[in-house]
């Protein structure tokens, strides 16, 4: 699948550049954030000290914005998971070879799919994009 990037996008990622001088080419909306991808090494610097990056982005942009760390390995893609979907909790995060599995009660995995099931697409697109996977919830 291509992803294809916005002009909306580019402006997000200039600014996030200006701002932190921290140059990322990943940033994506979900669940009404925009989340922006650095390497693990860049992750304090990107959000400032005191988070007062992440502070002037948002009075900026008006918008909610999570700086998350790109996984390197299956544990980091449980992690992604858990801090992009944050304050939902889940039973359990598998990944396999080409499948990531979210077990999780009724309750989250309703808050998991949204209204329409809005966040599970683009949850899902997420996955697909970033990992090459395919993205199920139990």
């Amino acid at each position: 699948m291509v992803n294809i990037i916005s002009m909306q996008d580019i402006r997000y990622l200039n600014l996030f550049g200006k701002i932190t001088k921290v140059n990322t080419k990943l940033c994506f909306r979900y669940n009404e954030y925009i989340v922006f991808i650095v390497p693990e090494r860049l992750l304090q610097k990107a959000m400032g000290k005191n988070r007062e990056n992440i502070k002037k982005i948002n009075e900026i942009l008006k918008k909610k914005i999570k700086i998350i760390a790109f996984p390197r390995k299956a544990e980091d893609i449980k992690n992604f998971v858990e801090l992009l979907t944050r304050p939902i909790n889940f039973r359990e995060i598998k990944v396999g070879d080409k499948e990531v599995v979210i077990s999780a009660n009724t309750p989250n995995k309703a808050m998991l799919i949204g209204r329409n099931k809005k966040r599970l697409f683009e949850l899902q697109r997420i996955i697909e994009v970033l990992f090459r996977k395919e993205l199920k919830i139990i």
